[in-house]
C-alpha cells in the first residue's frame, strides 16, 4: 500500500495567495475471488479537477479551476480496454453521495447492513461482494459537487452546481476526462443512476451525445423518476394519486392488511383501479353521484389498507407521507418512505406526516461507517472534510430549465434513444419503494417517444423491496445477476 496521502491540503500558500489545485489520486492494487476466479484490479480514489475554458475579451485566456470532484474507479488487470464495459454510477438526492450504490450494490466490497427486523447493530461490517459487476464492467463511482468529498474551489461558488443543467455539465465533465484520460472512448459504456440519479442519467445520455458526440450502451435506472409530475402531489395533479395506489396496496399487503392473498393478486387490482375507475372518479370532481363516490371510498379504502372515514375525510385522495404516517397509526407505528418494509416510532402519534423516515434511519448509519472506514483503511484515501453521505447544502436545488413546468427529462431520453438506436434501458423497480412507485415509472416509460422498433430496448425488473432494493438480501443477489446480464447483454461485443 502507498503512503498514506493527507488530501487536505490548504488552500493558501505562505504569501496568502491561492495555490493552484491539482488532482490528488490514490491508486492500489486489490483482488477478489468471483465463483472461484481471482479478479485482480486496481482502485483509484481522489478528487479531479474540474476547469472551464475562460475567454477575456472574446480571447482565449486558459482554463480556470472551479471544482474538486471525488471519485472511486475500479479497473480490472489486465482486460483489453476495447473490449472492457466500463460503468459510472451516481446516486441522486440531489445532494446524495454515490455511496449507497458503491458499498450496497455495485462494488468489489459492500457493508452489512441487516434488513427488516434484523438490523445489523454498530459497529457493522465490511465483506467481499463476489456479486459486485466488477466482474462484468469497470466502475467509476461520482460525487457530484458538494457530496461526498467534491467541493467548489476556494473562491468559488458550490451553488453554480446546484441545478439540473449545471450538474449534468459537471457529471459529463468528470465521465469525459476519465474516458480519454484512460483511453477508453472504445469501450461499451453504461450509466447507472438511482432515484435522482435516474434523472440526471436521462439528460446525461443526451448531454454526453450532443456535447461530446459520445454515445452510450445502456443506462441502469435504478428506482426511476423521469418525470415529476408523476410523484408530485401538488394542488390539481390528480395524476399521483392513482400512480401511487399499486405501491399504497403492496405495503398494506406487506404488512398483513390483506389476509392471506397474493401480492400479484393484490396489485393486478389495484393497478386495475388505478388504470380506469380510479383516474375517472378524481376527474368528475363534485360531478360524482353520492352513490359513485361510496363505490370509491370503499374500493380504495380496501385496496390501501386505510379506513373508509380517512379516505372520504381526504376526499379520496391520499398523499404518500400522510399515508406512511396514516397506516399502522393504531399500532403507534409508521411505515418508511424509501423502504415501506421497514417500520419505526414516533413521538407523538396524532401527527399527520411523521417526524422521520425509519427505513432511512435504518441504513444511514451502517453505509456512513463503512465507507468512512473503508475510504482510508483500503483505498488508501485521506481527507480531514465530513465525507457527505448526503448534503443539505444543495439546497435550493435550481430546475431553471423547466420554469413553470414539471421537470421531465423522458423527452431527453427519448431523443438519446432514437439518435442511438442501439442504446439499451434497464429500470430496476421496488413494489414497496414510497419515494419512487414502480407503478409511475412505468407510465412514464409508455410513454416514451420512441418509434415502435426501439420499444424492446427498455426492459424492466422487479424486486420485492423498496428505494434500495438491494438491503433486501434476496433481491441484491437477484438484482446482481440481473444487471451483469444487462451489461454482458448490451455491450455488443
Amino acid at each position: 500500500m502507498p503512503e498514506e496521502k493527507d488530501s487536505d491540503k490548504s488552500d493558501h500558500s505562505e504569501d496568502g495567495a491561492h495555490e493552484v489545485p491539482s488532482d490528488d489520486l490514490v491508486t492500489i492494487q486489490h483482488s477478489i475471488t468471483v465463483k472461484r476466479r481471482k479478479l485482480n484490479y486496481t482502485t483509484t480514489t481522489g478528487r479531479v479537477v474540474l476547469r472551464e475554458e475562460v475567454l477575456t475579451d472574446g480571447t482565449f485566456d486558459g482554463h480556470k479551476p472551479k471544482a474538486e470532484v471525488f471519485l472511486t474507479a475500479y479497473t480490472l488487470d489486465g482486460a483489453d480496454p476495447a473490449k472492457r464495459p466500463v460503468t459510472f454510477a451516481f446516486n441522486g438526492g440531489p445532494g446524495s453521495s454515490s455511496v449507497w450504490l458503491h458499498l450496497g450494490l455495485l462494488g468489489p466490497r459492500r457493508v452489512v447492513s441487516g434488513d427488516v427486523d434484523d438490523l445489523t447493530p454498530p459497529p457493522y461490517d465490511l465483506v467481499d461482494n463476489p456479486e459486485t459487476l466488477l466482474a462484468h464492467s469497470d466502475l467509476v463511482f461520482i460525487d457530484p459537487v458538494s457530496t461526498g468529498y467534491s467541493r467548489a474551489i476556494t473562491g468559488e461558488k458550490p451553488g453554480a452546481y446546484h441545478g439540473f443543467g449545471a450538474d449534468i455539465e459537471s457529471v459529463g465533465e468528470v465521465i469525459r476526462l476519465w474516458t480519454s484520460r484512460h483511453g477508453r472512448w472504445m469501450s461499451p459504456k453504461f450509466l447507472a443512476g438511482e432515484s435522482y440519479g435516474t434523472t440526471r442519467a436521462a439528460g446525461l445520455a443526451e448531454h454526453l451525445q450532443t456535447r461530446y458526440g459520445m454515445y452510450l450502451n445502456g443506462l441502469v435506472l435504478i428506482s426511476s423518476v423521469l418525470d415529476f409530475g408523476t410523484i408530485d402531489f401538488s394542488e390539481g395533479n390528480d395524476l399521483p394519486h392513482a400512480l401511487f395506489l399499486p405501491t399504497y396496496a403492496a405495503i398494506a399487503h406487506h404488512h398483513g392488511l390483506h389476509g392471506d392473498r397474493a401480492l400479484e393478486d393484490v396489485l393486478s387490482e389495484a393497478e386495475e383501479f388505478a388504470s380506469r375507475d380510479y383516474p375517472w372518479a378524481l376527474a368528475r370532481g363534485n360531478r360524482l353521484t353520492a352513490e359513485e363516490r361510496a363505490g370509491v371510498v370503499t374500493r380504495l379504502a380496501a385496496l390501501t389498507g386505510l379506513s373508509e372515514d380517512y379516505v372520504d375525510r381526504v376526499d379520496l385522495r391520499v398523499e404518500h407521507v400522510r399515508f406512511f404516517t396514516e397506516l399502522l397509526r393504531s399500532q403507534r407505528r409508521v411505515v418508511g418512505r424509501l423502504d415501506s418494509r421497514f417500520t419505526g416510532w414516533d413521538s407523538d402519534y396524532g401527527r399527520e406526516h411523521m417526524s422521520e423516515d425509519p427505513s432511512y434511519s435504518a441504513i444511514l448509519g451502517p453505509y456512513t461507517a463503512a465507507f468512512n472506514q473503508y475510504v482510508r483503511a483500503e483505498l488508501g484515501y485521506a481527507n480531514d472534510l465530513p465525507y457527505e453521505i448526503i448534503s443539505r447544502s444543495v439546497r435550493p436545488w435550481s430546475y431553471k430549465e423547466f420554469e413553470n413546468a414539471h421537470v421531465n427529462v423522458s423527452g431527453k431520453l427519448s431523443a438519446a434513444m432514437r439518435a442511438n438506436p442501439a442504446l439499451k434501458v434497464h429500470v430496476a423497480l421496488g413494489y414497496h419503494d414510497g419515494a419512487t412507485p414502480y407503478y409511475a415509472a412505468e407510465h412514464v416509460l409508455a410513454h416514451l417517444a420512441i418509434p415502435a422498433e426501439l420499444v424492446g430496448n427498455v426492459e424492466s425488473a422487479y424486486y420485492p423491496a423498496g428505494h434500495m432494493m438491494y438491503v433486501h438480501e434476496p433481491s441484491r443477489v437477484q438484482q446482481s445477476k440481473d444487471l451483469a446480464a444487462f451489461v454482458q447483454a448490451a455491450s455488443n461485443r
